[in-house]
Formats: structure tokens, C-alpha cells, sequence
């Protein structure tokens, strides 16, 4: 990690996930009757519910549709929930309206191409080992675990040091 991306990670206030690929595998398993099954890592889920007690937002914009990522939501408490997004940049601009934020205040995880149009405005974009070289090449931080093995809970990790919480959140479990 740079101290550029540090400093980027100290003003955000908002960050925004992609689901396949970062917080899944990117695996897709369908069943014969159509249902889609994803597989979500736990310790990112803890990530998340921890960056959130320390007031980032937290959001999701993804291409897909799954009733899936719905619940996933709900359980972490995740509301800036847009699915269906095959224009993200736009989803992305209005969301800043919505909730009256700078770029550089927000943060955006994605792995892939579909990613970058948001990716390039954001003040911190994070990608994972696995993303195409063209994104990686667009990214402030690249985490060292893959998608949906634990890239989340680094992310939320990363910002969280950079802010200062990040020891407030691990003495609540050392006391």
C-alpha cells in the first residue's frame, strides 16, 4: 500500500462494492431450476458490519439481479443497495447526490472492466489479485486476498487503519 492510497482512504465516507468477484468468488451456481447460489465469506461480512459501527457508509452496485444479495444486505445493514446497474456510473453520480458526497469521499471495489467507469472517479478504488491488468492499473489499492476469500475484510481493514478505528474495533473483542 502507498501513503497516496492511505491518505486517499482517510476521506472516505462512503464505500461501494461490486458483489461477483469481490464479495463472492465470482463463481455463479445455478441450479436446474434456475436458482443462482452464491457463496459469501463471513469474516467479510464481519468487516463490513465492523467499518459501518465506525460510521462509513456502506453500498452495493452490481449488473446482476439476485434475491441473494438482497438478504446479504439485510444482514449486514447495508441500504445503498442497486442491482440491475448496467450503467454504474450513473447509479454511482446519483448516489453522491443522494447522499450529498464528493468523490474523493467514496470508495469503490471492483474486479472488473464494468467496474472502471466508476473505478476512475472514486477517490479510493480497490481491486482484487485477480482483476484484469487494465483494472489493476486503475486502482489505488490492490488487496492481497482474493474475492469472497477475505479482499472485503482486508478493504474495510485498510480504510479503518488509515482513520484510526481500527484499534477502537479490535478492543471491543480484546477486553
Amino acid at each position: 500500500m502507498t501513503q497516496d492510497a492511505v491518505e486517499r482512504a482517510r476521506a472516505i465516507k462512503l464505500i461501494i462494492f461490486d458483489v461477483d468477484g469481490i464479495m463472492t468468488d465470482g463463481t455463479l451456481f445455478l441450479g436446474d431450476d434456475g436458482q443462482e447460489y452464491k457463496g459469501f465469506n463471513s469474516l467479510d461480512g464481519h468487516g463490513l458490519k465492523m467499518l459501518k459501527s465506525t460510521g462509513v457508509e456502506l453500498g452495493i452496485i452490481t449488473g446482476r439481479q439476485s434475491q441473494l444479495v438482497i438478504h446479504r444486505a439485510r444482514n449486514l445493514g447495508i441500504t445503498h443497495l442497486h442491482q440491475g446497474a448496467h450503467d454504474k456510473l450513473m447509479v454511482y453520480r446519483q448516489l453522491l447526490g443522494d447522499l450529498d458526497l464528493k468523490p474523493e469521499q467514496t470508495a469503490y471495489m471492483g474486479d472488473d472492466v464494468v467496474d472502471l467507469p466508476v473505478m476512475r472517479r472514486a477517490g479510493l478504488a480497490i481491486a482484487v489479485p485477480a482483476a484484469p491488468d487494465l483494472v489493476k492499473a486503475h486502482s489505488h489499492f490492490i488487496t492481497k486476498r482474493e474475492g469472497g476469500r477475505g479482499a472485503v475484510r482486508e478493504a474495510c481493514e485498510f480504510i479503518m487503519r488509515a482513520q484510526g478505528t481500527f484499534d477502537a474495533q479490535m478492543a471491543l473483542y480484546l477486553s
